[in-house]
Protein backbone atom coordinates (compact mmCIF):
# COMPACT_ATOMS: atom_id res chain seq x y z
CA UNK A 1 0.00 0.00 0.00
CA UNK A 2 1.16 3.76 -1.13
CA UNK A 3 0.21 6.08 1.56
CA UNK A 4 1.31 9.58 1.86
CA UNK A 5 2.84 10.59 5.80
CA UNK A 6 0.57 10.72 8.67
CA UNK A 7 -3.15 10.23 6.22
CA UNK A 8 -5.96 11.85 8.07
CA UNK A 9 -8.14 9.38 5.51
CA UNK A 10 -6.77 6.57 2.85
CA UNK A 11 -8.64 5.26 0.23
CA UNK A 12 -9.58 1.32 1.03
CA UNK A 13 -11.89 -1.56 -0.27
CA UNK A 14 -14.19 0.31 -2.65
CA UNK A 15 -17.74 0.02 -2.68
CA UNK A 16 -18.24 -0.38 0.68
CA UNK A 17 -20.41 3.13 1.62
CA UNK A 18 -23.81 2.00 2.75
CA UNK A 19 -25.67 -1.10 2.77
CA UNK A 20 -26.75 -3.12 0.28
CA UNK A 21 -29.76 -2.36 -2.40
CA UNK A 22 -32.20 -4.23 -1.05
CA UNK A 23 -31.74 -2.28 2.38
CA UNK A 24 -33.00 1.31 1.19
CA UNK A 25 -35.95 0.87 3.40
CA UNK A 26 -33.76 -0.17 6.59
CA UNK A 27 -33.52 2.48 8.97
CA UNK A 28 -31.23 5.59 8.76
CA UNK A 29 -27.82 4.27 9.82
CA UNK A 30 -26.43 7.21 12.48
CA UNK A 31 -23.00 5.63 11.89
CA UNK A 32 -23.01 7.42 8.55
CA UNK A 33 -22.82 10.43 10.05
CA UNK A 34 -20.12 12.39 12.05
CA UNK A 35 -19.35 14.32 14.95
CA UNK A 36 -17.85 17.58 15.53
CA UNK A 37 -14.38 17.64 17.75
CA UNK A 38 -15.13 18.80 21.13
CA UNK A 39 -13.38 21.78 23.02
CA UNK A 40 -11.13 19.32 24.91
CA UNK A 41 -9.91 17.80 21.88
CA UNK A 42 -9.00 21.39 20.43
CA UNK A 43 -7.45 22.39 23.35
CA UNK A 44 -4.57 19.96 23.11
CA UNK A 45 -2.27 17.42 26.02
CA UNK A 46 -1.68 17.57 29.55
CA UNK A 47 2.00 18.84 29.65
CA UNK A 48 2.83 16.19 32.30
CA UNK A 49 1.67 13.14 29.86
CA UNK A 50 3.69 14.81 26.93
CA UNK A 51 6.68 14.80 29.27
CA UNK A 52 6.47 11.19 30.28
CA UNK A 53 5.59 10.22 26.57
CA UNK A 54 9.49 11.97 25.81
CA UNK A 55 10.80 10.02 28.21
CA UNK A 56 11.99 12.56 30.89
CA UNK A 57 9.72 10.83 33.88
CA UNK A 58 6.96 9.21 35.35
CA UNK A 59 3.70 11.68 35.12
CA UNK A 60 4.37 11.57 39.14
CA UNK A 61 7.80 12.91 38.50
CA UNK A 62 7.29 15.48 35.63
CA UNK A 63 4.21 17.37 37.80
CA UNK A 64 7.12 17.39 40.58
CA UNK A 65 9.50 19.14 38.19
CA UNK A 66 6.76 21.86 36.88
CA UNK A 67 6.39 22.38 40.69
CA UNK A 68 10.24 23.21 40.93
CA UNK A 69 10.35 25.77 37.95
CA UNK A 70 12.19 23.20 35.86
CA UNK A 71 9.95 22.80 32.75
CA UNK A 72 9.36 25.92 30.47
CA UNK A 73 6.69 26.49 27.43
CA UNK A 74 7.69 28.62 24.73
CA UNK A 75 10.11 30.46 26.64
CA UNK A 76 8.18 30.63 29.71
CA UNK A 77 8.22 28.78 33.30
CA UNK A 78 5.19 26.73 33.62
CA UNK A 79 3.69 27.51 37.09
CA UNK A 80 0.91 25.42 37.17
CA UNK A 81 -0.43 21.98 36.90
CA UNK A 82 -2.57 20.25 33.50
CA UNK A 83 -1.54 23.14 31.21
CA UNK A 84 -2.41 21.85 27.92
CA UNK A 85 0.43 21.74 24.89
CA UNK A 86 0.66 21.20 21.18
CA UNK A 87 3.19 19.09 21.33
CA UNK A 88 3.19 19.65 17.39
CA UNK A 89 4.06 23.35 17.83
CA UNK A 90 5.16 24.65 21.17
CA UNK A 91 8.92 24.41 22.52
CA UNK A 92 9.24 22.52 25.59
CA UNK A 93 12.32 22.37 27.77
CA UNK A 94 13.77 21.19 30.96
CA UNK A 95 16.14 23.26 32.74
CA UNK A 96 16.29 25.23 29.72
CA UNK A 97 17.43 22.57 27.31
CA UNK A 98 14.48 21.71 24.39
CA UNK A 99 13.16 18.26 24.45
CA UNK A 100 12.79 15.81 21.77
CA UNK A 101 8.76 14.77 21.31
CA UNK A 102 9.16 12.36 17.97
CA UNK A 103 7.21 9.56 19.27
CA UNK A 104 7.36 6.64 16.41
CA UNK A 105 4.24 4.99 18.10
CA UNK A 106 0.95 5.47 15.71
CA UNK A 107 -2.54 4.55 16.31
CA UNK A 108 -4.83 4.16 13.14
CA UNK A 109 -8.89 3.39 13.04
CA UNK A 110 -10.08 1.46 10.41
CA UNK A 111 -13.50 1.41 8.85
CA UNK A 112 -13.09 -2.38 8.52
CA UNK A 113 -15.56 -3.61 5.92
CA UNK A 114 -17.73 -7.02 5.78
CA UNK A 115 -15.92 -10.27 5.21
CA UNK A 116 -12.33 -9.43 6.32
CA UNK A 117 -10.72 -11.15 8.57
CA UNK A 118 -9.10 -9.23 11.97
CA UNK A 119 -5.62 -10.93 11.43
CA UNK A 120 -2.57 -9.45 10.22
CA UNK A 121 -2.19 -12.42 7.45
CA UNK A 122 -4.38 -15.78 6.66
CA UNK A 123 -2.61 -19.01 5.12
CA UNK A 124 -5.69 -19.55 3.49
CA UNK A 125 -5.40 -16.09 1.59
CA UNK A 126 -8.51 -14.47 2.62
CA UNK A 127 -8.70 -10.56 2.65
CA UNK A 128 -7.48 -9.65 6.42
CA UNK A 129 -6.62 -6.23 8.42
CA UNK A 130 -2.78 -6.76 7.68
CA UNK A 131 -3.52 -6.46 3.86
CA UNK A 132 -5.32 -3.27 4.51
CA UNK A 133 -2.88 -1.42 6.74
CA UNK A 134 0.68 -2.80 4.24
CA UNK A 135 3.56 -0.70 5.04
CA UNK A 136 1.73 2.35 7.16
CA UNK A 137 4.18 1.58 10.23
CA UNK A 138 6.05 -1.09 11.49
CA UNK A 139 4.89 -3.39 14.11
CA UNK A 140 1.20 -3.03 13.80
CA UNK A 141 -1.59 -5.06 15.73
CA UNK A 142 -4.84 -5.01 16.05
CA UNK A 143 -6.81 -3.77 19.20
CA UNK A 144 -9.33 -6.68 19.81
CA UNK A 145 -10.96 -8.99 16.85
CA UNK A 146 -14.40 -7.56 14.86
CA UNK A 147 -16.17 -10.80 13.40
CA UNK A 148 -15.36 -11.32 9.87
CA UNK A 149 -18.93 -10.57 9.05
CA UNK A 150 -18.85 -7.44 11.69
CA UNK A 151 -18.18 -4.21 10.25
CA UNK A 152 -16.91 -0.52 11.60
CA UNK A 153 -14.43 0.63 13.90
CA UNK A 154 -11.12 -1.34 14.40
CA UNK A 155 -7.59 0.63 16.13
CA UNK A 156 -4.39 -1.13 14.88
CA UNK A 157 -1.06 0.36 16.72
CA UNK A 158 2.79 -0.04 17.06
CA UNK A 159 1.90 0.33 21.10
CA UNK A 160 2.19 -2.45 22.83
CA UNK A 161 1.02 -1.62 25.90
CA UNK A 162 -1.50 0.43 24.75
CA UNK A 163 -2.95 -2.28 22.36
CA UNK A 164 -2.80 -4.75 25.93
CA UNK A 165 -4.63 -2.61 28.12
CA UNK A 166 -7.32 -1.42 25.65
CA UNK A 167 -7.83 -5.29 24.77
CA UNK A 168 -7.69 -6.85 28.33
CA UNK A 169 -11.54 -6.76 30.10
CA UNK A 170 -9.84 -5.57 33.53
CA UNK A 171 -9.89 -2.52 32.11
CA UNK A 172 -13.45 -2.33 30.99
CA UNK A 173 -12.96 -0.27 27.67
CA UNK A 174 -17.08 0.56 26.53
CA UNK A 175 -17.46 -0.79 22.91
CA UNK A 176 -20.59 1.11 21.28
CA UNK A 177 -22.65 -0.95 18.20
CA UNK A 178 -25.54 -0.92 16.29
CA UNK A 179 -27.57 -3.48 15.09
CA UNK A 180 -29.81 -4.08 12.49
CA UNK A 181 -32.37 -6.52 13.81
CA UNK A 182 -35.72 -7.92 12.67
CA UNK A 183 -39.27 -6.40 13.99
CA UNK A 184 -39.92 -3.96 16.63
CA UNK A 185 -38.42 -3.68 20.30
CA UNK A 186 -40.03 -4.38 23.37
CA UNK A 187 -40.09 -2.74 26.88
CA UNK A 188 -39.27 -6.48 28.16
CA UNK A 189 -35.81 -6.64 25.99
CA UNK A 190 -34.78 -3.30 27.40
CA UNK A 191 -35.19 -4.91 30.82
CA UNK A 192 -34.04 -8.22 29.89
CA UNK A 193 -30.45 -6.98 28.64
CA UNK A 194 -30.19 -4.15 31.45
CA UNK A 195 -30.48 -6.71 34.15
CA UNK A 196 -28.22 -9.67 32.53
CA UNK A 197 -28.66 -12.57 30.07
CA UNK A 198 -26.77 -16.12 30.56
CA UNK A 199 -25.26 -17.13 27.46
CA UNK A 200 -23.51 -20.59 27.09
CA UNK A 201 -20.19 -19.39 28.19
CA UNK A 202 -21.38 -16.68 31.02
CA UNK A 203 -23.95 -14.22 32.10
CA UNK A 204 -23.32 -10.74 30.38
CA UNK A 205 -24.80 -7.33 30.74
CA UNK A 206 -24.93 -4.36 28.36
CA UNK A 207 -23.86 -1.40 29.91
CA UNK A 208 -26.66 0.79 27.86
CA UNK A 209 -29.14 -0.44 25.20
CA UNK A 210 -31.38 2.24 23.25
CA UNK A 211 -33.80 2.05 19.97
CA UNK A 212 -32.12 4.40 17.38
CA UNK A 213 -35.00 3.66 14.66
CA UNK A 214 -37.89 1.48 13.54
CA UNK A 215 -39.02 1.35 9.84
CA UNK A 216 -40.33 -1.48 7.86
CA UNK A 217 -40.41 -4.17 10.28
CA UNK A 218 -36.73 -3.87 11.22
CA UNK A 219 -35.32 -1.56 13.74
CA UNK A 220 -31.85 -0.58 14.80
CA UNK A 221 -30.57 -0.77 17.88
CA UNK A 222 -27.43 0.74 19.96
CA UNK A 223 -25.33 -1.52 22.26
CA UNK A 224 -22.50 0.03 24.43
CA UNK A 225 -20.64 -3.06 26.45
CA UNK A 226 -17.43 -3.84 27.30
CA UNK A 227 -17.24 -7.51 26.57
CA UNK A 228 -15.34 -8.97 24.18
CA UNK A 229 -16.44 -12.33 23.76
CA UNK A 230 -16.24 -13.84 20.37
CA UNK A 231 -19.88 -13.40 18.77
CA UNK A 232 -21.08 -11.37 21.85
CA UNK A 233 -23.11 -8.81 20.14
CA UNK A 234 -25.40 -11.34 17.99
CA UNK A 235 -25.32 -14.01 20.70
CA UNK A 236 -27.24 -11.64 22.97
CA UNK A 237 -29.39 -9.83 20.84
CA UNK A 238 -30.78 -13.61 19.46
CA UNK A 239 -30.97 -14.44 23.24
CA UNK A 240 -34.09 -11.82 23.31
CA UNK A 241 -35.13 -13.01 20.13
CA UNK A 242 -33.59 -10.11 17.64
CA UNK A 243 -31.51 -11.73 14.99
CA UNK A 244 -29.12 -9.32 14.08
CA UNK A 245 -28.77 -8.73 9.81
CA UNK A 246 -25.65 -6.15 10.35
CA UNK A 247 -23.73 -5.22 12.93
CA UNK A 248 -21.34 -2.02 13.26
CA UNK A 249 -19.40 -0.86 15.66
CA UNK A 250 -19.41 2.68 16.13
CA UNK A 251 -16.68 3.83 19.25
CA UNK A 252 -14.49 2.21 20.91
CA UNK A 253 -14.10 4.01 24.15
CA UNK A 254 -14.02 7.84 23.65
CA UNK A 255 -13.05 7.56 19.69
CA UNK A 256 -15.67 7.79 17.19
CA UNK A 257 -16.08 6.15 13.09
CA UNK A 258 -17.64 9.27 12.37
CA UNK A 259 -17.92 9.38 8.73
CA UNK A 260 -15.22 7.12 7.50
CA UNK A 261 -15.90 5.05 4.39
CA UNK A 262 -16.07 1.66 4.65
CA UNK A 263 -12.31 0.04 4.08
CA UNK A 264 -10.83 3.90 5.15
CA UNK A 265 -8.14 4.67 7.42
CA UNK A 266 -7.10 7.33 9.18
CA UNK A 267 -4.34 8.41 11.83
CA UNK A 268 -5.85 9.16 15.19
CA UNK A 269 -4.68 12.70 16.43
CA UNK A 270 -2.44 13.59 19.70
CA UNK A 271 -6.24 14.48 21.72
CA UNK A 272 -7.23 10.96 20.82
CA UNK A 273 -4.49 9.08 21.51
CA UNK A 274 -4.54 11.05 24.67
CA UNK A 275 -8.05 10.20 25.52
CA UNK A 276 -7.18 6.92 25.05
CA UNK A 277 -4.28 6.53 27.44
CA UNK A 278 -6.30 8.40 30.39
CA UNK A 279 -8.81 6.12 29.91
CA UNK A 280 -6.47 3.27 30.89
CA UNK A 281 -4.33 4.50 33.08
CA UNK A 282 -0.98 5.30 31.06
Amino acid sequence: MTTAPHPDELPGTPGGEGWSEDMDLAPAHPADRGTAATPAEREGERLQKVLARAGVGSRRVCEEMIDRGRISVNGRTVAVQGMRVDPATDKIAVDGRRIELRDDRVTYAINKPPGVLTAMSDDRDRPTIGDMVGDLAPGLVHVGRLDQDTEGLLLVTNDGELAHRLAHPSYGVKKTYLAQVSGSVSREVHRRLRAGIELEDGPVKVDSFKVVDTHAGQSVVEVVLHEGRKHIVRRLLAAVGLPVSRLTRTAVGPVQLQRMRSGSIRRLTRQEVGALEELVGL
